[in-house]
């Protein structure tokens, strides 16, 4: 029997579910709210500059996520050689933090991920398309999803839910189910709070030579908590040219979420020019940005809670659903959650 099962979210967990229902009898509808795919794991191309500016890469997690990279196809895909740095604090940069021995992207960028998982399945992706809301009948048994200009779609035997927490929950209090356990999933996916994360892309027309790709703040003491060099990346920046990818730390974040990027630009060029003792840093030649109020999740949802809705047909993935914000987390959050809809 086929069945019909609308993920929502394009991002590494809904790519990874549709990848895991690829061979199955199931019809999947994938609604995501951006005009990409691949979430926070996330690409932009501007003057000749390709960048990910968020999710840096994909780290060899394990063997898993090594061959299932592989199985992707290996065209294109960049592996970044140069070692992540760290710096506390007082700005005192310090010898690699000996992490991952593989940085994954690719030169297109690392939207890759999810743009080849979906290629390789009959999904069916609505973008530009924000849910609102999920309905249940319980006559039927079926799902049935709003979304925000009030349009509903369905029947669904399967809704499959993968955006940050905050906005699960506020999905899932516009949920029309009388279900017992309704109350306890609110409460434990409402209960993951997240960090805040903006980052300033920084542009210059001369190239600078480093022994390390990235640096990371480990004390959690410094207003960047990140910066990387994208020209590491094969294919990603022209010659002769520099990209920082500056992503601040999450007070820093909040507290300058909303600034214009005019104003915070000048400041976060000076903090790095002092980090990185350069003051040519001082003047890009231009600037970018893009923030995350829900970058990185600060805890986990109670698994045994979350799982009570599958029995009728209401899954969730994601790094929550984990506990940890990195893109391979999401991802096999994803595939597992589509491999239970499948034996289901």
């Amino acid at each position: 029997m086929t069945r019909d099962v609308c993920i929502v979210g394009a991002g590494a967990a809904g790519a990874g579910a549709a990848y895991a229902l690829r061979d199955t009898n199931s019809n999947v509808t994938i609604l995501e709210k951006s005009r990409g795919v691949c979430g926070r794991a996330a690409t932009r191309r501007k003057n000749g500059c390709r960048y990910d500016h968020g999710a840096n890469y994909i780290k060899n997690h394990d063997q898993r996520t090594t061959q299932l990279i592989r199985d992707l196809g290996e065209d294109g895909l960049v592996d970044v050689e140069k070692p992540v740095w760290t710096f506390d604090g007082d700005g005192v940069i310090s010898t690699g933090d000996a992490r991952d021995q593989y940085k994954w992207s690719w030169t297109e960028g690392i939207t890759q991920l999810a743009k080849r998982l979906l290629a390789q399945t009959d999904a069916a992706v609505e973008r530009e398309t924000q849910v609102a809301a999920i309905d249940h009948n319980p006559d039927t048994g079926y799902w049935s999803v709003v979304d925000a200009t009030g349009t509903r779609r369905g029947p669904f035997d399967v809704v499959l839910l993968t955006p940050p927490a905050p906005q699960t929950a506020a999905i899932l209090t516009e949920t029309g189910w009388g279900n017992q356990c309704m109350v306890g999933l609110r409460e434990a996916i409402g209960s993951v709070e997240y960090r805040t994360i903006r980052t300033i892309v920084l542009h210059y027309p001369f190239e600078r030579e480093e022994p390390w790709y990235a640096l990371v703040n480990t004390d959690k003491e410094h207003d960047i908590g990140w910066v990387a060099r994208e020209e590491c990346k094969d294919g990603h920046v022209p010659d002769g040219e520099s990209l920082l990818v500056v992503q601040l730390s999450p007070e820093w974040s909040t507290e300058h979420y909303d600034d214009p990027l005019s104003e915070v630009a000048p400041d976060v060029a000076d903090m790095v020019a002092a980090l990185l003792d350069d003051d040519r840093l001082r003047d890009p030649d231009w600037v970018d940005d893009q923030g995350w109020r829900y970058a990185l999740p600060n805890g986990v949802a109670n698994r045994e809670i979350i799982r009570r809705g599958e029995p009728n047909g209401l899954y969730f993935a994601g790094d929550w659903t984990v506990g940890e914000g990195r893109v391979h987390a999401a991802l096999w959050s994803g595939i597992e959650a589509g491999e239970r809809i499948a034996n289901g």
